[in-house]
């Protein structure tokens, strides 16, 4: 199956899920993360805001945002901006995402920890996206702990991958963790 064929696939799996369906895997998703020693020693995180067809983020980026400093991207011609997340201030963005608001762009090296959408993802980190590129060209300038989050369907046996496709280091669904609980933190950042 060909990327194209594939994010088809995916997306109608994905838009079979219920509300309810949508908000248990990510509740069963962000659990798992946060038992991490890698949630547990990043300060600097970052999210993105979802779209319908993608494991639900806000909720946690309000309950991260207590104690973590959240970051969400912010699409800037063909790339990422970075920026501080502040309660209230999302609107709606480039391609229907919700957005940061302002001009505090931070540089990728101030992150730990980037949660990365997709909307398929295989056991060894390979990504499919959207297809516009933005998080391959940002993921390749980081040196932060990558996660993919995605829901159970979303996950297949193989993404077929270019040589600008950037991988994520772990993968988390409902019934899928590659994430150690334990973790040498400042080994896994180049």
């Amino acid at each position: 199956m060909n990327k194209k064929e594939l994010r088809k696939a995916i997306k109608a799996k994905v838009a079979q899920l219920t509300l309810e369906e949508k908000a248990l895997e990510a509740s069963c998703v962000f659990s798992h993360i946060e038992k991490s020693d890698i949630f547990k020693n990043s300060k600097n995180i970052m999210l993105f805001a979802s779209l319908p067809d993608e494991i639900p983020t806000h909720a946690t980026i309000e309950q991260w945002a207590k104690n973590k400093n959240i970051y969400l991207p912010r699409v800037n011609g063909e790339n990422l901006d970075i920026i501080k997340y502040k309660p209230g201030t999302l609107h709606k963005g480039s391609y229907n995402i919700m957005e940061p608001e302002g001009n505090d762009i931070v540089e990728p090296e101030v992150l730990d920890l980037i949660i990365v959408p997709g909307v398929a993802f295989d056991s060894l980190g390979n990504r499919l996206g959207r297809g516009k590129g933005f998080y391959d060209r940002f993921l390749s300038q980081t040196h932060a702990v990558t996660i993919a989050v995605c829901f159970n369907c979303q996950l297949v046996v193989h993404i077929p991958t270019e040589p600008h496709d950037m991988q994520t280091q772990f993968v988390v669904t409902k019934s899928f963790n590659t994430l150690p609980l334990n973790h040498d933190f400042n080994k896994q950042r180049h």
